[in-house]
């Protein structure tokens, strides 16, 4: 069924189990992936219902002038979100789902709104900022660059990162990108050519996400393909173990995945992990009434 949530009317898709409903799971968004078709989402729609488990899933508010939606902002929609899930589910248990960006703002949203069920995939430990300057390098070593071209990025993303703190004047931050232009490396270094003409847009670049898990409870799904190349899968789980200690914490880690939970690094439906499935399917069976009357 097609719904809204929130006051801005976010539009959205309810998949409810054709019998009775167990629990429920709001999907939150990807940072490159928004809209409620994305085949992730579509996914789970198509594997929870059978299951007893009614699937939330919306299209993200929009960027304003390029810059990524505010986490903040994520999770009043998705507390929104949550409000209209539980309208359609009565008392079954409500949780979040949320891949990659999604998974910190599912972690705050449950912070502020605390639910029954927390399912987070590639959900990084570090901020955003220390994020990016491991993910970009660990794209270069891939694609067979070699230590000086991962000590010049690293380099030229402090900089920049500079600049959006304020500490950088642009001028500096710019003439450093524009040099870095001819590198052949420079498209894997997920900057811009050109700099904003100010600082700031950036607005979650240091977020901490270790007080959000401290202030987390309930049960928590992590899901970790086993050759993630953006996040520092060791060091995440960490702080999620120092972090969330009052939390029901479970790790899963993904064989033949990396960050999305496909094989073959493929972005589509039919590549969606078999051990991924079973593990939310395990885990979320194991959580949820048997008999929800």
């Amino acid at each position: 069924m097609e719904t809204t949530i929130g006051a801005s009317g976010r539009p959205a898709t309810l998949d409810l189990p054709a019998g009775p409903v167990r629990g429920g799971l709001v999907v939150l968004h990807g940072s490159h992936a928004d809209q409620r078709s994305h085949f992730l989402y579509r996914h789970l729609a198509r594997l929870l219902p059978p299951a007893g488990v009614a699937v939330l899933r919306y299209d993200r508010r929009p960027r304003v002038d390029g810059r990524d939606v505010p986490l903040a902002d994520q999770a009043e929609d998705a507390a929104a979100a949550v409000t209209v899930l539980r309208r359609h589910v009565g008392p079954a248990p409500v949780g979040l789902w949320g891949f990659s960006q999604g998974a910190w703002a599912a972690a705050v949203t449950a912070a502020a709104h605390p639910v029954d069920l927390l399912i987070l995939v590639g959900c990084s430990g570090v901020s955003p900022a220390v994020q990016m300057r491991y993910g970009t390098a660990e794209q270069l070593r891939r694609h067979g660059y070699g230590p000086a071209d991962v000590a010049e990025l690293t380099r030229l993303r402090e900089v920049a990162e500079g600049f959006q703190r304020g500490d950088v004047p642009r001028p500096t931050a710019q003439a450093a990108l524009t040099a870095a232009l001819s590198r052949p490396w420079f498209p894997l270094a997920f900057l811009p050519r050109e700099l904003s003409e100010r600082p700031g847009t950036w607005a979650d670049m240091d977020f901490d996400p270790a007080p959000v898990f401290a202030r987390l409870t309930g049960p928590v799904l992590l899901c970790y393909g086993e050759t993630d190349g953006w996040v520092p899968i060791e060091e995440s789980i960490a702080v999620w173990r120092r972090a969330a200690r009052h939390a029901d914490l479970t790790v899963t880690r993904l064989p033949g995945c990396d960050h999305a939970p496909t094989l073959d690094g493929r972005d589509e439906l039919a590549a969606v992990s078999p051990r991924y499935e079973a593990a939310l399917l395990d885990w979320l069976d194991r959580r949820l009434p048997a008999d929800p009357a």
